[in-house]
C-alpha cells in the first residue's frame, strides 16, 4: 500500500561510529564520547578467569591438589597460566565487584588484570585494578 500523498516522511539521521577498544566494541557519538550501554556489559572473560582463580585456590587449600603443577596436569592447562591467573584472587573485593556488576569504567581488563600488581588493596588504585 502506498502512503497518501500528503503523509509526511521523516527522516532522522544520527551519526555515530564504531570502535575496539581494548578488544570491546563500543558505539561513539558525534563528539566522540563513548555512549553508555542501556544494561551493564559483564566482561565475561575476566569473570571466567577469576572464578577459575578462586577454584584453583579452593583446590589447593582443601588438599585436593598440593602444588600448582598437580592443577596443571588434571586441568590440562600450562602451569604459568594457572599462577597468574591465581594471582586474581588478590584483587581488590570493590574490583571484585565491578566486574561483577559490569561497571567496564571501573573494571580492568582481562589484559590488565593479568600484569603484576600490588598485593595490598590499597596500592592496587594508582594501578587500575579497583572501583
Amino acid at each position: 500500500m502506498m502512503p497518501a500523498p500528503d503523509a509526511a516522511i521523516v527522516t532522522i539521521k544520527v551519526p555515530f561510529a564504531v570502535r575496539k577498544r581494548g578488544g570491546r566494541k563500543i558505539v561513539l557519538a558525534p563528539d566522540g564520547m563513548p555512549v553508555p550501554p542501556l544494561a551493564p556489559e559483564i566482561d565475561r572473560t575476566l569473570l571466567k578467569a577469576i572464578a577459575r582463580a578462586f577454584r584453583w585456590q579452593k583446590m589447593l587449600e582443601t588438599g585436593r591438589y598440593t602444588t600448582i603443577k598437580e592443577i596443571a596436569k588434571a586441568e590440562k592447562i600450562n602451569s604459568s597460566y594457572i599462577s597468574r591467573v591465581l594471582r586474581l584472587t588478590l584483587l581488590a573485593p570493590a574490583t571484585v565487584e565491578s566486574v561483577l556488576d559490569g561497571r567496564a569504567d571501573a573494571a580492568p581488563t582481562l589484559a590488565e588484570a593479568m600484569k603484576v600488581f600490588p598485593a595490598e588493596w590499597k596500592l592496587q588504585r594508582g594501578a587500575r585494578l579497583e572501583a
